[in-house]
């Protein structure tokens, strides 16, 4: 495995073995590198292009050292059609980064896009705007901010879907329903929530809510990004794929003894 395949994939834990790409001789901190390590390949969605297209990197990639373990490297990404993504790497090295077989990992990726290029590959109208910052909050390694965008989508599709049936918002005394009893009403005329996890819906927006109340911590949070975020796709997605939304149900563990539940 090259390096640019290591970059080319999602920050992780896991390290993974490559072929040397920094030679014998040691980067000092503050020093610059030219690297020939093969192209890095992402995908984001151009707007210029209205798809989801992969944007790569030139051969030679810019490295410089931070420590005998760390290194980042910087780049700049470009679709076919000129569009670009200047992005930054953090690599982490178990042992010897100037070993002829160095076992890296990926530990943290910041993008800058140009104007017409967005994280999400889909695109939901005015919501398109707060999946993209949330994204980027995730992979900034900001769990509570990734939660508020991916809860106030949550919100506000609730909320234009009540206007749109002609729901109103305001209970007794002209004072606001609990959200609870609000996405309740909302969900059995419209039926907004999967089926999937039609009797989580609730669940669903408590689990959002909880690191913004103190309850789970930036590195749980970001744990459960993954998941809560392809539900709140799901809902605006109006279930396109099952398989996927049970999966990050089971992963977040709510069908354990549901059974029972009223």
């Amino acid at each position: 495995m090259r390096l640019n395949e290591v970059l080319s994939k999602k920050p992780t834990i896991e390290f993974r073995q490559v072929e040397g790409f920094l030679g014998e001789k040691k980067l000092a901190a503050g020093k610059q590198r030219k690297l020939q390590v093969g192209k890095i390949a992402l995908n984001y969605y151009c707007d210029k292009c209205t798809d989801l297209r992969t944007f790569y990197s030139g051969e030679e990639l810019y490295c410089i050292g931070v420590n005998e373990q760390l290194v980042s490297i910087d780049s700049v990404l470009n679709c076919h059609c000129g569009a670009s993504v200047q992005i930054w790497f953090l690599i982490d090295c178990e042992g010897d980064i100037c070993g002829r077989a160095p076992e890296v990992r990926l530990i943290k990726r910041s993008e800058k896009l140009s104007t017409g290029v967005l994280l999400d590959k889909e695109q939901y109208g005015d919501f398109s705007e707060s999946l993209e910052k949330s994204q980027r909050a995730h992979r900034e390694g900001l769990g509570a901010g990734a939660m508020v965008y991916l809860r106030k989508i949550f919100e506000q599709i609730t909320q234009q879907t009540a206007a749109a049936k002609g729901i109103s918002v305001l209970g007794r005394k002209d004072g606001k329903k609990p959200f609870k009893n609000f996405l309740i009403e909302v969900n059995e005329k419209c039926s907004i929530i999967p089926r999937e996890f039609s009797k989580n819906g609730y669940k669903l927006y408590e689990e959002l809510s909880d690191i913004l109340h103190g309850e789970y911590n930036e590195e749980l949070a970001l744990q459960k990004y993954d998941s809560l975020h392809r539900l709140v796709v799901g809902i605006l997605d109006g279930v396109k794929n099952n398989t996927e939304l049970m999966t990050a149900i089971d992963r977040l563990g709510w069908n354990e003894g549901s059974a029972g539940d009223e």
